[in-house]
Parts: structure tokens; sequence; C-alpha cells
């Protein structure tokens, strides 16, 4: 395991942007790491405006023809009047997510004389530490985010006795969004809010002290703690999303943890978190090197990248800081990691910090599967299952169709109407059918039958649902119809700037990959073979893709002209990444327009969001081009990157982390079309490397080892299937496990005798 995994500050942060993320799936905290006051900014994953709403257009299946009729007929403009009318949500919109509120701890410490300051997260153990000396007493913090014991725990330490005197407050932004506050005993604090408004959820939030000597009581709505030496916190939170009694059982969870001690949680902790986070490790440029940066500012290492010097360490410690973010923010049981993951210090964040589906979500679960996270990838099955509930009504009472449907936002409830009213992302109906393609992928990297068979008819009423809702066009072939190519917008010969179309590039792509992946799970489970039939016939009359004026992919079913040239989504490279259709192999004509499209997107500014430039990456390493997947690394760490490793939308998004970190482990190990590609988008400055641990479909695991940019030693763990072919550079070769644990290979893919 590398030993250059800690992110280091020299200084408390100065605001929100600069704090430190911890994690435990469920409740979530942002370390500012300060002196005087010391703020702790903290979440809890259910915590959302309002309840559960029915939210479908009566009116919707009623226009649906004549705007299909309008759209068709090239009358853009009036078929999206009238769905601005007829297919919005009635509300628009969803409720969003809101933080737990702020926890403070205030003492006396005079901060002029705070020296050796140094605040750190340590990748290896998912703890935060905070040093610093005044005189020649040093003060301690430790903070870390349990799992097995679902609490959030910090530790605060003096090296003189008895000199730790401090007052402990939990607040949320404005008194207003608390009910009840107060005191339970000498040694727990609390804040309740009740009902939300109809079906809204109730929620409260607890502190509890625990003293090894001194004194700790209560006044009010504080904690007082006076003449200790070593104190530890233990904060937690409840809402009724999942537990009627929410107030006791946050009570009795603080309760357990006390009597558990604080070493206990921190053993435990840290056993269960390294199962998971030890599984890869990752190694760039010479070893020493980046050592001796450990202790060098995260913000200056940042700002010596944008002023040209060269840190590979960096590179690997943001992957690794990626995968920690993924373990910190989607656990089993815990709710998918949402728009900020699962940190957000706002009332009213930016998109509601919820689950926006055409691209946000799946981008964050990207990476789980290729960085052997898949017990992560969890719970999104589980949102979606709760979607495919509330899917079948919006399919049936908007579009007359049978199966299930959701549009680009989503909620905790599984809301599937649509969200918004904003023409170029509302009308969208292909939610659910992207996010289905996850059960196939989980399936391909774990072996798992069982969860394949489980969640099987999910995939099968998003299917019926296209089915059903495409019609045919004047060519014969089966089109989505009304949609859009989210989120941009095309200009048609009078001028008009216009959304809706029929079949854009990205619906079909979806449906082709939805429909190969059930025709491929029914022929593994034996069943549903007149389905199989009926796919493969609608699969015939899809339209291809097209090649455009500009050499380009083409985004919709017309060669139109682009609004905006250089917009964020690339929708129309879906079939290049996360999807595998465009491939050299497959089509080298395609696949040099793939080329022509990312250079002219970029050409005209795209990536100038955080999470855009994170899938520029992934397919640049798709198209084997590891130059430029290099260089949209270091201009995400320099332009969209805040100064605690965090992605920048702006404002803060997590799905560029996701989407990044799955890009870099694509450049080292592609596993798409039954091969292994090794070190297919190599940089030329990755001379020498190492990872180990990444897995590939068929669940194999994959190490690699290679100097002066040759590969060294490739070993192989072999996973659910007994053969793997094996490519590298112009070498292919195949193994036959047959029992073997594992195999070494040489540069020659020659077996290495061991």
């Amino acid at each position: 395991m590398q030993d250059d995994l800690k992110i280091s500050f020299n200084s408390p942060a100065i605001d929100w942007n600069i704090a430190i993320p911890i994690g435990n799936g469920r409740l979530g905290a942002m370390v500012y790491g300060t002196i005087k006051r010391e703020i702790v900014q903290l979440n809890e994953e259910s915590i959302w405006s309002g309840g559960p709403l029915e939210r479908i257009n009566k009116d919707a299946k009623k226009y649906l023809s004549k705007i299909r009729e309008l759209i068709l007929n090239g009358q853009i403009k009036k078929a999206e009047e009238i769905s601005l009318f007829a297919l919005t949500g009635t509300p628009p919109s969803q409720g969003h997510y809101e933080p737990l509120g702020f926890l403070y701890i205030d003492s006396n410490i005079d901060e002029d004389s705070v020296k050796n300051y140094r605040r750190e997260l340590d990748l290896k153990n998912a703890i935060v530490k905070v040093e610093y000396k005044v005189g020649n007493e040093k003060f301690t913090r430790e903070y870390f985010a349990s799992y097995p014991d679902d609490v959030i725990v910090i530790k605060l330490t003096s090296s003189k006795a008895n000199n730790l005197t401090f007052k402990i407050n939990l607040r949320r932004e404005k008194d207003k969004y608390v009910d009840r506050s107060g005191h339970i005993g000498d040694d727990t604090i609390y804040i309740e809010k009740s009902n939300g408004g109809k079906n809204g959820l109730s929620f409260c939030g607890m502190v509890k002290a625990v003293v090894e000597d001194g004194k700790v009581y209560s006044i009010g709505e504080t904690l007082i703690v006076v003449n200790a030496t070593t104190v530890f916190l233990l904060i937690s939170s409840m809402s009724t999303y999942r537990e009627i009694d929410y107030f006791e059982k946050t009570l009795k969870t603080l309760k357990n943890a006390a009597r558990k001690g604080y070493n206990n949680l921190l053993l435990d902790h840290i056993e269960d978190y390294n199962k998971l986070f030890n599984r890869v490790s990752f190694q760039l440029g010479n070893k020493d090197d980046n050592a001796n940066k450990i202790d060098i500012d995260i913000s200056e290492r940042l700002q010596r990248l944008k002023d040209g010097e060269i840190d590979l360490g960096l590179i690997a410690l943001y992957f690794q800081f990626g995968r920690y973010l993924l373990i910190s923010s989607s656990r089993k049981g815990s709710l998918p990691s949402n728009l900020q993951g699962i940190w957000n210090k706002d009332m009213m964040p930016s998109w509601d910090s919820k689950y926006t589906i055409n691209i946000n979500t799946e981008m964050n679960y990207w990476p789980a599967e290729i960085c052997d996270l898949s017990e992560c990838h969890l719970p999104l099955f589980d949102l979606i299952e709760k979607m495919r509930k509330r899917g079948s009504k919006t399919a049936k009472e908007m579009y007359g169709c049978r199966g299930f449907c959701a549009h680009h936002n989503t909620d905790i409830w599984g809301d599937t109407a649509p969200q918004d009213v904003y023409m170029p992302a509302t009308y969208w109906p292909m939610g659910a059918a992207w996010l289905c393609l996850n059960i196939w992928d989980y399936y391909e990297y774990t072996g798992d039958i069982e969860f394949l068979k489980s969640h099987y008819n999910t995939m099968k009423d998003a299917a019926l649902f296209l089915l059903d809702y495409m019609i045919e066009d004047k060519n014969g072939h089966l089109v989505t119809c009304p949609s859009l190519s989210p989120e941009n917008k095309y200009v048609l010969q009078d001028g008009n700037v216009c959304c809706l179309t029929y079949a854009p590039t990205m619906d079909i792509q979806i449906i082709k990959a939805l429909f190969e992946r059930i025709i491929k799970t029914a022929k593994i489970l034996n069943e549903d073979f007149d389905f199989i039939k009926e796919l493969e016939k609608a699969m015939s009359k899809l339209p291809h893709i097209q090649i455009g004026k500009y050499g380009q992919i083409q985004e919709w079913i017309e060669d139109y002209e682009e609004a905006e040239p250089g917009h964020r989504h690339i929708s129309h490279l879906f079939g290049l990444y996360p999807e595998s259709q465009i491939t050299k192999e497959k089509d080298p004509v395609l696949f040099e327009a793939a080329k022509k499209t990312l250079e002219r997107r970029l050409s005209f500014g795209s990536g100038h969001t955080g999470w855009s430039r994170a899938w520029i990456i992934c397919l640049y390493a798709r198209l084997n081009d590891g130059e430029k997947a290099y260089q949209n690394i270091l201009e995400l760490l320099k332009n969209s990157t805040l100064h605690n490793l965090l992605d920048n939308h702006p404002p803060f998004q997590i799905d560029g982390n996701f989407g990044a970190i799955a890009g870099i482990a694509e450049m080292l190990l592609q596993s798409h079309d039954d091969i292994l590609e090794i070190l297919p988008a190599l940089p030329l400055e990755w001379e020498d490397g190492c990872i180990s641990g990444l897995k590939a479909r068929g669940g194999h695991k994959v190490s690699i080892e290679w100097e002066n940019r040759v590969l060294k030693v490739l070993t192989i763990e072999p996973g659910f299937t007994n053969k793997v072919y094996i490519r590298y550079k112009n070498k292919t070769t195949d193994v036959n496990f047959d029992g073997i644990e594992k195999v070494k290979l040489d540069s020659n893919l020659k077996i290495i005798k061991q």
C-alpha cells in the first residue's frame, strides 16, 4: 500500500471550499479545523425539503400525439409551446437536499499564539487530524465517520492535563429551521425539526460528549466541557425517512457508541474502511519524490501545477481521494451519492443537490466497478427500484405506455415526472433506461447471477416503455418522440433555436445498449425468448449513427447547426464512453468521427465545467490518446478543482471527481468487448508507475507495473470467467485459467514462470 496518501493543509479552512470531507454513506461532515471556534458542517442523507409528490401532468397523454405530429412535420416551436403546458410536471419541481447544520466548538485559545499548525486527511484510514501548539502545549483533534457504528467521532486532546475547556453548540442556518433544541442529561444536546409540510420529514441531530477526566454539563442548548485532558464527541442524526421513532433511535445510537469507547470505535472504523480502500494502490513517478511532498499544503501543490511543475504524485493522490469520496458517500444501505455526494451546506443548493440522471448520477458510479468498489454501487439499485414503482405510473399516465420511465431528475422517493420548466433538459424520457444499464455493468464485474435475476424485470420494464414510446418516422425507423439531446440546442434554417426533436443520437445509443443487455441477460437466465425476438426486431429498425458536415458524429437526427458548439454535454459520444459502441475495431470511420466531434467541442470551449472535463478524460482514454487525456487531467486540476480537491462545476459538484478517476483507470486498463487492453492510453509523462487491484469485466483483478513506458509485469487474478483475451500495444494473447489462482505476464504477454 502506498505511503504518500495524506492531503495536507498548513492553515485552517477559511471557508467551506477548503474544509475536509468525511462520511460513512449516511452521515457527512466538512471539517474546517479552525481554532478558537472549530466549525464542522454536518449532513444526513435523507434531510430533504417536503416529501413525495404526485406531479404527473394529467394532460400529457391528451396532447402527446399533437406534439409528435408537429415535431415530425418540422414545426418545432409550436411543439415546444404545447409541451411547456402539457408535459411539465404539476408542480414543476421536486424537493431539495438540505444540511443538518453546523457544530461549533468554542474555546478561549489565543489564535495569535498558535504555531506548528497542521490539518490533514489520511486517506489510508479515513481520519482527519488537526494539530497545533500554544506555547509548549500541543492540541490534537481527530475526526472520522464510522460506518459500523453510524456516528461521526471527534476526539480532542491536550498534552497538558486538565486544560481543555470549551462550549459546544449544534445549530442550523437561521433558527427558524429548527422547532426544538435543548439538552438530554448533562452530556447530550440536540436539535429537532418536525414535519416539513405535507408528507414531509421530521429529523433530529445530537451531540454527546464523553470525558475521561474533567467535567461536562449542559445549560440550555449548550454543552460545556471544563478542565478535561481528553474528550470525544459523538454525533448522529436520523429522520422519519428511515425511522418513525427517529429521536430515540439517534439517542440509542449515541449511547451504544459511548459504551464502546473511542479506541474500539476507531479500530472498527479502520478495519471496515480498509476492506474497501486497500483493494487498489496506485503509484506514479518517483516514490521518494512523492513521499517528500506529503507535508506540502495541497493549495501550494495545486498552484505549483498551475505554474508548470510536474506532480505525478498529486494525480495518484487525487485518484485515491476519489475512491475515498465514493466509499464515504455511498455505502450499502445508504442513499446513493447525489450531486454533492453527501456534503451540502446550503438550504437552497445549486440544482437542489439531488439526482440529475441525464449524466451526473450515472457519472458518480463510473468508477465503482473498475476501482473495485462494487458494494458502493448498491445504493443506486435501491433507488432504481423506487423509481420503477413511481415510473410505471408516469409511463402509463403521461404516455400511455407499459413499463417505466423517468426524466432528467429524481429524488430520494424515486420521483420520475419531468423536473423544472427548462426546455433543453426537462422533456427527455430516457433517465430510467440509462440508469438500468448499471444493472448489467454490476453483473459484468461481479458475476452475481442472483442479482442479475432479481433486477431483470426492472431492465425489461425500461425496455417495454421504449417499445411502446417509439414511433415510426417517414423512413420507417423507430424513433423516440418527443425527446432532446441533453442539454444542447440546435438552430433551424429559419434561425429559430430549438431543443425538442425525435431520435437524438444519444437516445438511440441508450436504447441499443439496453436492448443488447436484456438479450444477453435473458440468454443467461434461459428465459423470455419471445421478448428477445421483439427486441431484435425493434433494434433492426433503429436509425444508424450518422456523420455530419464537419466530419463529426451527428448529435440530432438532422445535421443541424449547434446553438452552442462548445456545450458542456457531449451526449452524442455516449456510444464511445461510457458505452463501447464506437471503437476503432468495430467501425474506424465512426471512431475518427468521434475524434473530430471531441476536437470540435473543445475548440469552442467545452470542458469549462468540472464534470464535463472529467467526461473528456474518459473519452480520450477510449480514443487511446494518453497525451490528451493527461492534458485534460491537468486542466481539471488547474481550473476545476477546489483547494480541498473537490470538483468545481462551479460550484462544488462531486461527479467531476468520480468521472475523472474513472478516466484515469481507463487510461491504464480497459475491458470492453471481451478484451483486456493494457495501458491503452499511457501518456509520455507517466514513464514509470504501478497500479494494483483494478477490476476488469469478468471479475478479474488486474495489477500493472511499467518502466520507461513499457509493461514490466501484468498480474491477473481470475474472476468468474475461465478465459481472458489480452491486448498490449500490437500484441494479443489469451489465457485459460483452469484453476490457476494468479498469472503473471511480461511485455511480450508471455507467462512468467513462478
